[in-house]
């Protein structure tokens, strides 16, 4: 009998919550409140199954997104979550069969791109998508970082200004312009809406118990608020009678350098913490260097964030801007036929401008490796390297670096 995959209906919700649950190895068990909470999010016509005679053994879904680029401009993004096969129903091509449907729709609206977080790396590339953005976790042990325990909140000499302790309401009301002026200046970040809000501040139900963070926010001289942070932490004593806290930092957004220096040093001196789990940051986070001893941050994850998915080549690099001017013709591959074509960039610090053209290429890639190049992350020569891009003009793909990389990595600091 064949599989039908379509998109579900509302009496099916709560069979395609479960089914979610069981592709992520969660009990399988939904409650009326969940269901209740999560239906009026949920844009059904973009909430995909599969069905084996009436049995739901597949999951996807998408919704909109924006996307931070090079410069400050946002993208028009397709966002895929919720992806699960049954183990009963692997390999018989559903998650292709819901990907194609989803991405074909996304292309109609004009989506600039499409976006996931993958939970296992070898399976999306087959799809278009490249790795956008690295995330990075650093551990630090407090006791060796070298910093003055004694330090009570910044100086003059550290930028000014002054660090509030806070809760979720005033986090809720300050953080989305600060989230804001954070995409503004690092590409990479998505957008967070409302909802997110909500839940991220413990304001909407959570299917997974809630632990209130401790919350604090730092504010200039003017008292205007420049950042904050977010972070829970562990109860433990030694043997000694000695606390041996771990503080973990759940978010920590800062539009100045004083505030992110202000930040770090205020996570890593609160009195009974003796590490600080940083939680996800952009790879060439300042922490490390912001201590006086950075061996004390060891770094306990390293990889891959953001997958993106070009769709539009044009709506992806023009909106970015560019480090210098200068001009490249790429001939991009892609099997799936949404993206491809030789398309000419013409450059600037202004931004770009990308037309169809039939001269020869200076680079020929496939759709996802442009896009792990498009945010600014990745090295055209590295690629060249790898052979994941060729050279057809002589030192292209170092003209390309001086192009598309960026001083700042892009950063995705959010789960989707």
């Amino acid at each position: 009998m064949s599989l039908e995959v379509r998109a579900i209906d509302e009496t099916e919700f709560p069979a395609w919550l479960r089914a979610k649950r069981v592709g992520f190895l969660r009990p399988p068990v939904v409650s009326d409140e969940e269901v209740a909470d999560r239906l009026p999010h949920t844009d059904l016509s973009r909430t995909y199954g599969a069905f084996d005679r009436g049995r739901l053994i597949a999951t996807f879904l998408s919704f909109d997104q924006r996307l931070s680029t090079v410069g400050g401009a946002d993208l028009a993004a397709n966002a895929v979550s919720g992806v699960t096969v049954s183990p009963t129903h692997r390999r018989r091509g559903l998650l292709s069969r819901m990907m194609a449907a989803d991405l074909a729709q996304a292309k109609e609206r004009g989506d600039a791109c499409a976006t996931l977080i993958a939970a296992e790396y070898p399976i999306y590339g087959r799809f278009g998508f490249g790795v956008a953005s690295w995330g990075t976790e650093w551990a630090v042990d407090v006791t060796r970082a070298g910093f003055d325990r004694r330090w009570s909140g910044p100086t003059a000499e550290d930028g000014g200004g002054r660090i509030d302790l806070s809760d979720g309401a005033e986090i809720r009301k300050e953080g989305p312009a600060l989230h804001r002026r954070l995409a503004g200046r690092r590409a990479g970040v998505t957008g967070r809406t409302a909802r997110g809000w909500d839940i991220g501040t413990g304001n909407a139900y959570h299917s997974e118990p809630w632990t209130e963070p401790f919350y604090a926010v730092y504010r200039n001289g003017s008292g205007e608020a420049e950042g904050y942070v977010a972070y829970t932490s562990d109860v433990k004593w030694n043997d000694a009678k000695q606390p041996v806290n771990t503080a973990s930092v759940r978010d920590l957004i800062a539009v100045t350098p004083a505030a992110e220096r202000a930040l770090w040093r205020y996570v890593c001196s609160v009195d009974w913490i003796t590490r600080v789990r940083t939680g996800s940051r952009a790879p060439d986070d300042v922490l490390p260097l912001l201590l006086p001893d950075p061996r004390a941050a060891q770094v306990v994850t390293h990889a891959d964030m953001l997958w993106l998915r070009i769709l539009d080549v044009a709506a992806v690099l023009e909106p970015r801007t560019y480090a210098t001017e200068g001009t490249l013709v790429l001939d991009v591959r892609d099997a799936a036929g949404f993206a491809g074509g030789r398309y000419r960039l013409d450059a600037s610090p202004e931004g770009g401008a990308v037309t169809s053209t039939d001269a020869s290429p200076d680079l020929v890639l496939d759709v996802a490796d442009l896009a792990t190049l498009a945010l600014g992350d990745e090295s055209a020569v590295r690629l060249a390297a790898l052979g994941r891009v060729e050279e057809a003009a002589p030192g292209a793909a170092a003209r390309a670096d001086l192009l598309l990389r960026t001083s700042l990595r892009p950063w995705s600091m959010d789960i989707f």
